[in-house]
């Protein structure tokens, strides 16, 4: 790797940092938090300014849509925290796979910005479209589940279209869909946009970036529907008639609603983040 990119490196250190510093004030993320979140930005930033622009357009955006409808989202969930406040293990679950993919696309890259073009490396372009489903699919999950709870519409379990309660594991609305595939649409935007000031490839191989928009869409609703999949039968919920709200943890008050005790919040994260990003990844190659 070249000077720029320990220059990179240092840069990224005191952006994340100062980043993190804020995050934690604003309570975004707890200290903990600050440990996995910096050298994750760092790691994004060696491989590309794109990998740490998708990290930071989740990480704002997400954070934003969290602090939307507050007030009611504290009345259902009953593990609301001031700020949608993460911990080290919600940040490894949203940032770890893009994390290790960034530092395998550095090592091969040596830290230059790539086209997507299966023709000059399909290795390379898996790699990026499977950072490209990661995020695509955290953004949509987050934008689904903090603005899908806030619908008026009552959510239906995904696997029998049943009405249930707000805040039930697997509970889809039209609203948190759309959410969804307008929180991936982002993620691919910021990925061409900042691709056309960092990356030089053929103009031919340039302009079909441009599908990376719709496969991001696309990657953002299929990534929010596998979570809800996982949700509705691997992650249990019920509704405690002490707390009167939708909780995640068998009790004697509690009476089940949906899913098997397998996986909780961050076990169904990180397997529908995996199974999104090796999708988008072999959707890439065939693509590009």
């Amino acid at each position: 790797m070249d000077q720029g990119v320990w220059i990179r490196a240092a840069a990224a250190v005191a952006a994340g940092g100062a980043i993190a510093a804020r995050a934690v004030r604003r309570k975004s993320v707890d200290s903990s938090a600050v440990f996995v979140g910096v050298p994750a930005m760092v790691a994004h930033t060696v491989a590309g300014y794109r990998f740490a622009g998708l990290l930071l357009v989740f990480f704002f955006t997400a954070s934003r849509v969290t602090r939307v409808g507050e007030a009611r989202k504290r009345a259902l969930d009953p593990e609301f925290k001031e700020g949608g406040q993460r911990n080290w293990k919600q940040v490894l679950s949203n940032s770890g796979i893009a994390s290790t993919l960034v530092v395998l696309i550095a090592l091969i890259t040596g830290g230059e910005d790539k086209c997507l073009d299966s023709k000059q490396s399909s290795l390379v372009t898996g790699l990026i479209g499977g950072v490209i489903g990661h995020y695509s699919c955290c953004n949509g999950d987050t934008w689904s589940s903090e603005l899908g709870i806030l619908s008026k519409a009552e959510p239906r379990i995904i696997t029998t279209f049943k009405r249930v309660r707000k805040g039930t594991n697997g509970g889809v609305t039209i609203c948190g869909l759309i959410s969804a595939a307008a929180a991936g649409c982002l993620i691919g935007l910021a990925f061409v946009l900042i691709g056309f000031l960092t990356t030089q490839c053929g103009s031919d191989v340039f302009w079909r970036q441009l599908l990376v928009i719709p496969l991001a869409t696309a990657a953002g609703l299929c990534g929010s529907l596998i979570d809800s999949l996982l949700g509705a039968t691997v992650q249990y919920s019920g509704y405690c008639s002490v707390r009167k709200k939708v909780v995640g943890v068998e009790g004697p008050t509690v009476t089940r609603i949906s899913g098997m005790n397998i996986l909780d919040n961050n076990g169904v994260n990180v397997v529908s983040v995996l199974l999104t990003t090796l999708l988008t990844a072999l959707a890439c190659t065939f693509l590009f």
